[in-house]
């Protein structure tokens, strides 16, 4: 449909018009956005062509099969989320703001092993300081856009994000250093040559952090297994179905049957880091989850060095 850009403003644009986009890319349809919203079919439609002819440029592609967000449309779905999620912020920010507390949901992404090695305690020290605050946790490969990209999408508050992969920090996320890990070879307990077992790998274990030691091991064979969950990869080694090249986080959780091995000074090293928006770093929420995750992940890696 041709969209006039200069009829009116993005600026006009109201909450349940930005609430009925994101119902409309989750749902995949007007109609069952409709009815997901309590409205009716030509309410939803309307409202979405107004969205159009505020921002100047069409948000989805209309088909006997629903609606899909056109590229505009994508974006604009994630800015949506972002401002809804503000808006929410703002009153609890502003209801707790005598008292020094904040009330409602933080919305995490973490990737498998710091979900399971650093949420627990971090979260138990965070709702300890603000009982309000309902976390609300989401397991995400780090593959492709990972926890970043939940952030930059409007999905999470803060993500829990490898730093320095394959790929970058989506444009306009803040970033920062949680700590460094360090890899380890893990092979079956009481393997005499571990170095010529088969290699197990997982997706998420392929970043360019480890790229350029991994080429230069000419003792490490191509992976004959990929799994995509560290932890299964670690079952099977203990089995002793192969080895494993795997970071400090992964090896917390290891099954019993494994024996480590430091792989020296030259061993590859991987940052965990945050990943925030600069609106959503100033929120009481996301700060203090920041310092007790910072807190919770010297003490853990302090006490679990494989």
């Amino acid at each position: 449909m041709p969209v006039d850009p200069a009829v009116d403003s993005a600026a006009d644009l109201a909450p349940n018009e930005l609430r009925i986009l994101v119902a409309v890319e989750a749902a995949g349809g007007f109609t069952a956005a409709a009815v997901e919203l309590g409205l009716t079919q030509s309410a939803v439609s309307h409202a979405v062509r107004a969205c159009e002819r505020k921002i100047g440029v069409v948000l989805f592609e209309r088909g006997r099969h629903g609606a899909r967000p056109t590229a505009a449309g994508v974006r604009a779905v994630a800015h949506a989320r972002r401002i809804l999620r503000l808006l929410e912020t703002l009153g609890a920010e502003a209801r707790g703001a005598a008292a020094g507390t904040v009330e409602g949901p933080l919305r995490i992404a973490a990737f498998r092993s710091a979900a399971a090695h650093l949420l627990p305690a971090a979260l138990a020290r965070l709702t300890a300081r603000l009982p309000g605050v309902r976390p609300e946790v989401a397991i995400v490969r780090e593959v492709g856009r990972g926890t970043a990209g939940e952030v930059a999408d409007g999905r999470a508050d803060i993500g829990i994000a490898t730093l320095g992969g394959n790929q970058p920090i989506p444009a306009g996320l803040l970033s920062g250093r949680l700590f460094e890990e360090q890899y380890a070879l893990a092979y079956p307990l009481g393997h005499r040559e571990p170095r010529g077992l088969p290699l197990i790998d997982w997706d998420e274990n392929c970043g360019s952090y480890t790229r350029h030691w991994w080429s230069a091991q000419e003792w490490l064979p191509r992976a004959t297994i990929t799994a995509q969950d560290d932890s299964v990869v670690l079952s099977m080694v203990a089995q002793g179905m192969g080895m494993a090249v795997a970071p400090q986080l992964s090896l917390l959780g290891a099954p019993p049957g494994l024996a480590i091995e430091d792989l020296g000074d030259s061993r590859p090293r991987r940052e965990v880091g945050y990943v925030t928006t600069p609106a959503m770093a100033q929120s009481l929420a996301v700060r203090t989850f920041i310092r007790e995750l910072r807190s919770t992940a010297r003490a853990t890696l302090q006490k679990g060095q494989p």
